[in-house]
């Protein structure tokens, strides 16, 4: 039995009067989580800050009443927490593997969420027919740059946003992946930083939009000019 551990005094302001939910999720993590493998022991000290707030405070960055699909939910990070912190989204758990979707339901429904758990890959045609259409896709911890975004933006609508939780480096993970990003049909990338004055350090995002094909870099490469095919060849 995990020994209990009082919220810190920024919970409060974060998740209101689903704090009492908040402790319980605490408390599933620290003891099933642990004992099924989804939390490691040494986790358990930092679970609210490093965890359970560091994925709440993704709230600052979403619309009101917005649909949310969390890819490679595992313990249900972030979308537990931005459950509890946001009543008003619509969110969706998505998760391949059994012990952890059974884990997702015994608290979503001892707690009384309304939150859908989908058991599959992100990338699946059942999973995509089943949640796509999002207005956010959020990740943490899931896959290199890449992937992810090859995995979350087929979930999301025209226009939706990608909201992957990453580190400090994020920015070169970025500028290594771009391209593969790109032709993933994303864009209009961001590098967000949330919960200043509730977790230290803040929680680094990296936002991007799905965008319309009509709006995506071309593949093509661009027609070179007869004068720039003679420059290249020395001609004059």
């Amino acid at each position: 039995m995990a020994p209990q551990s009082p919220p810190p005094a920024e919970a409060e302001s974060v998740f209101g009067e689903r704090l009492g939910s908040a402790c319980d999720y605490w408390a599933a993590l620290a003891t099933a989580g642990v004992e099924r493998g989804l939390i490691g022991p040494r986790e358990v000290p930092r679970l609210w800050e490093r965890h359970i707030l560091n994925c709440a405070v993704v709230g600052e960055l979403i619309g009101e009443g917005a649909s949310v699909v969390d890819i490679g939910s595992g313990a249900g990070l972030p979308g537990i927490p931005l459950a509890l912190a946001r009543p008003d989204l619509r969110i969706t758990l998505v998760e391949p593997l059994l012990r952890r979707t059974v884990f997702l339901k015994e608290f979503i429904d001892a707690a009384g969420l309304e939150i859908t758990v989908v058991r599959g890959r992100a990338e699946q045609p059942g999973v995509i027919q089943e949640a796509g259409g999002a207005d956010v896709v959020t990740s943490r911890a899931v896959a290199p740059l890449a992937k992810l975004t090859e995995w979350s933006v087929p979930l999301l609508h025209e226009h939706g946003h990608m909201l992957a939780l990453k580190g400090a480096s994020v920015a070169d993970e970025l500028e290594r992946d771009r391209l593969a990003v790109e032709r993933a049909g994303a864009g209009n990338f961001a590098v967000l930083e949330c919960g200043a004055g509730i977790v230290d350090p803040p929680t680094v995002v990296l936002s991007a939009e799905r965008l319309r094909r009509s709006e995506r870099p071309s593949k093509r490469p661009k027609k070179r000019t007869r004068a720039q095919r003679r420059a290249e060849t020395g001609q004059t």
